[in-house]
Parts: C-alpha cells; structure tokens; sequence
C-alpha cells in the first residue's frame, strides 16, 4: 500500500485523538496527514469563547462550554491510558475538576505529541464528496488567513466535529411573543447573567440540572424546570422546582401540562440537546442520526460509513467514556485504513448495525 493522503476534520479532542493514533505511521511516510479546523485553536468544543451567535470570519460559535461549568462525571471514566492527570499536573486531584483543567489536560497531551504541525487553523471545510472514477475524496476548503479557497484530493476522510454544537430547539406556543430572553445552553455562558432573575429551563437530561444548580447558587430568584419524561426528584433548595412538559406561554406565564402555571417568567433557557449537523458533506455522505439516538444507522461499528469504508466519522454516538472512546475509535481507524485489521464484506455491516 502506497503513502495515502488522510484528511481529518476538526482538531476537538476526537480529531486530536486520530492525529496522535497516525503519527508513527507519518514518521514511516506510510501517510501524509492535514487536519483542518475552523477556530483559530485546538480544543474543539473545549474551547472557551465567551461569544455567543458568529465570530469575526462570520461562522457560527462552536463551543457549548461556559464559565462555571464543571465535569459531570468523575475524571476517572475520561483518563487517557497513556497520558494519566497525574502525569500532566504532577499531583493528585479530585474527581470532578472545572473546565479550565480539563481543557489543559486536553491540550497538554496534543502538545506532547508534537501534531500541531498537521493542523491547518482558520481553515473551513465547505465540501467533500468522492470520486467514483478516480477513487478519491475532493475536498473543498477556505482560509480566513489567506482569504482564499481550495480544492484538494485525499484517498481517506475522517469526520471529527462531534456532535454538540447545532443547537436542537423545540416549538412551544407563545415561547415566540415572550417578552424576556430566550436561548438554548449553547448560548449559555454565565449564571451570574440570571441574578434575581425567575427561570424556566426546559429539557429532562445533563445540562439542565446543571444550569439550574449554576443559577441557583449565583443568585437567581427562582427556577422552574420543565421536562417532558418524569422528574428528577432531586432534593433541590426551595427556590428550584420541577413541573411538567410546558405546554403554552402567554405573555410571562407558563402553562403545563397539569394545568398548573408560572408566573413572571423572565427568561426561558432551553436544555433539549444537539443535533448531528455536517454541512460540508455530500448529500450521500450526510449522517442522519436522531438527538436521542445513541447508535447511527448509516455507520458500521458507529464508524464507518455503510457504502464508503473509507470514510470515517468519529464521536457520532452519545457516549460517556469521551476522550478513551475517542482514542479507541481512532486506533481502529487507523488500523483499517493501514491495512492491519480487515473489516469483513461490507453484506454483514447492516446485520451488525439492526443487532
């Protein structure tokens, strides 16, 4: 097998995790590796910005973090195996650390490994599609450094963007004519924003029974969170409480589905997830997947793409175990495309998909 051109998409902890998995094989010349990301540094969705909407080469804000946010899950279960916090910070720490540290660990490892050299910043991938003649993958991109575009060619593609960024917003009644602020948690950076502030949150997983806890303890006057399944029954402080699925605003009151109401409402924070979003491929290679769905339907081993196995999207399911699970998809990647593992006849893909 001759040296192949591998092109990965996004420099977030999953596209770091496929450089560092490929570049003994680049020391080997056995491939020539470009990633490309759109911010002007590594960390993907780790990457604080307090913006919210675009940025100055007017693409849409990828990072979901904000300021007080802390790990929801303990360190442990997202330690990589070859690169511990201990070896990174030189000391113990506690199970749940705040974003910033997170970040750092993040980035510390990337820097040990030497493979900011691969990645092209400031760079956005507009379009990829494959040639079925010429058994290639074009690839389209512009740089907001040199105000230019290109076209270039590469034998492997892997999508690393995640999924955490498109923002997925539900229709309520009236929630359009409210008078006060409405946002999704994509665009929350601060529960300082909402002190002396009465909140109503709507989803039913992580993020809102975060945010409510951020706002609770930097002064908001009350939360109310509204989700569709059954409540979390937590003990929560008086000034938080839980309420059924909204079913209309009318001006600042909000009606539920038990026919109770709220009142003075001044500001809605909508916690009901992200949306798949990869609008730079082509429409064959555009993965469908629902926002609670944890398995994709149109990737092998949640890899692989059914009709292209030289395509791969890293990050696609919901997951728990983030940056090993990254660095274990990657390794397989990187395997199938070396030739070291053979995936068996793509006939038996879609078996192992419906199992």
């Amino acid at each position: 097998m001759g040296k192949q051109r591998i092109a990965i998409i996004g420099a977030g902890p999953s596209g770091l995790s496929q450089l560092l998995a490929f570049k003994q094989a680049e020391q080997e010349q056995k491939v020539e590796l470009i990633c490309f990301e759109r911010q002007s540094d590594w960390g993907g969705l780790w990457l604080y910005t307090s913006q919210i909407g675009m940025d100055a080469n007017g693409e849409p804000i990828h990072s979901s973090m904000y300021r007080q946010l802390w790990s929801n899950y303990p360190k442990e279960l997202f330690e990589y195996t070859d690169y511990s916090f201990y070896d990174h910070f030189g000391c113990f720490l506690p199970s749940f650390l705040p974003r910033p540290l997170i970040h750092d660990y993040l980035i510390g490892r990337a820097k040990a490994g030497n493979i900011r050299r691969f990645i092209r910043f400031n760079t956005a991938v507009r379009h990829v599609d494959f040639d079925d003649e010429k058994k290639e993958f074009s690839i389209d991109v512009e740089d907001f450094n040199k105000n230019s575009t290109e076209n270039l060619k590469f034998d492997r593609v892997i999508v690393a963007t995640g999924h955490y960024h498109l923002p997925n917003m539900i229709n309520i009644y009236g929630v359009n004519q409210f008078p006060g602020r409405v946002l999704h948690s994509h665009e929350f950076r601060g529960a300082d924003e909402f002190f002396n502030l009465n909140l109503l949150l709507i989803g039913g997983s992580y993020s809102v029974d975060d945010i409510a806890v951020q706002c609770y303890k930097f002064g908001a006057r009350s939360v109310t969170i509204s989700a569709r399944c059954r409540p979390f029954h937590y003990k929560w402080p008086t000034q938080v409480k839980e309420v059924p699925e909204l079913i209309r605003m009318e001006g600042r009151t909000a009606h539920f589905k038990d026919g109770s109401s709220t009142d003075n409402i001044d500001a809605i924070i909508f916690c009901t997830g992200y949306r798949h979003s990869y609008p730079f491929m082509a429409k064959q290679f555009d993965l469908r997947c629902g926002v609670t769905e944890f398995v994709p339907g149109d990737l092998y081993k949640s890899i692989f793409w059914m009709s292209q196995p030289s395509l791969a999207y890293l990050d696609a399911p919901r997951q728990i175990y983030t940056f090993p699970m990254f660095d274990i998809q990657a390794a397989l990647v990187r395997d199938v495309f070396l030739g070291h593992v053979k995936l068996p006849d793509c006939t038996h893909w879609q078996k192992d998909v419906d199992k």
